[in-house]
């Protein structure tokens, strides 16, 4: 009955989490206005969720991120939105695949990340003021990385296209929005996932819903 409770409260939690990605996915509130750019906030409780609920959850929750992703890029498309969503691609089935890979795949890679990083600090006690904005930038950057990397590999040809850019420039200006907008967003999601992660942490622990035992809170 105890486990059973448990349970019920995890996927709970996880729905909770879920209605928070979706929320940020959706609205404004998912986007905070840096200096230069816009950063995205929607990999937050994403990251936050595989700390507080483990590497599973995480896995969950960033595919309820793609799944936002490619629906946004289906109903509102952009310029690029041929990779997010494989309803819109112009390869056929190997880009819709493709599509379907970087706007979840590498979403739920986030979670994943984020949650198995967390597990090994906790595993060397590291301390929380140290590990929470360590895997919030990691997590971040796994987002930016793997979905501008996969966009490099396998959309060059269609986003030099889009850009009417030549076939060679498309690595400078994947490079560019990694360094422009990536990092920033990685400083964003450090400082939040520190400011958030700090509070939940112990209120999950407490409530003896987390998937580890946090010995670092000192």
């Amino acid at each position: 009955m105890k486990t059973k409770k448990h349970d019920t409260r995890w996927m709970v939690s996880v729905a909770l989490m879920a209605a928070i990605v979706i929320v940020l996915a959706n609205t404004p509130l998912g986007m905070i206005q840096l200096p230069i750019i816009k950063a995205t906030t929607v990999h937050i409780p994403v990251i936050l969720g595989a700390i507080l609920l483990g590497p599973g959850a995480g896995a969950i929750l960033g595919a309820v991120f793609g799944i936002c992703s490619l629906v946004s890029n289906t109903m509102a498309p952009t310029l690029l939105s041929f990779a997010f969503s494989p309803f819109l691609s112009t390869t056929g089935i190997p880009g819709a695949l493709k599509a379907i890979w970087i706007s979840v795949g590498c979403r739920i890679l986030i979670g994943v990340a984020a949650g198995w990083l967390w597990v090994l600090f906790t595993k060397i006690k590291l301390n929380q003021f140290i590990a929470l904005p360590i895997v919030g930038f990691v997590g971040s950057m796994v987002n930016t990385v793997t979905v501008m990397g996969s966009i490099y590999f396998l959309f060059a040809q269609q986003y030099a296209e889009a850009k009417e850019v030549a076939l060679t420039a498309v690595f400078g200006l994947v490079m560019g929005t990694v360094t422009a907008s990536g990092i920033p967003e990685a400083i964003a999601a450090a400082i939040l996932v520190l400011a958030l992660g700090k509070v939940l942490v112990v209120v999950f622990r407490k409530m003896n819903l987390g998937a580890v035992n946090v010995e670092s809170a000192k």
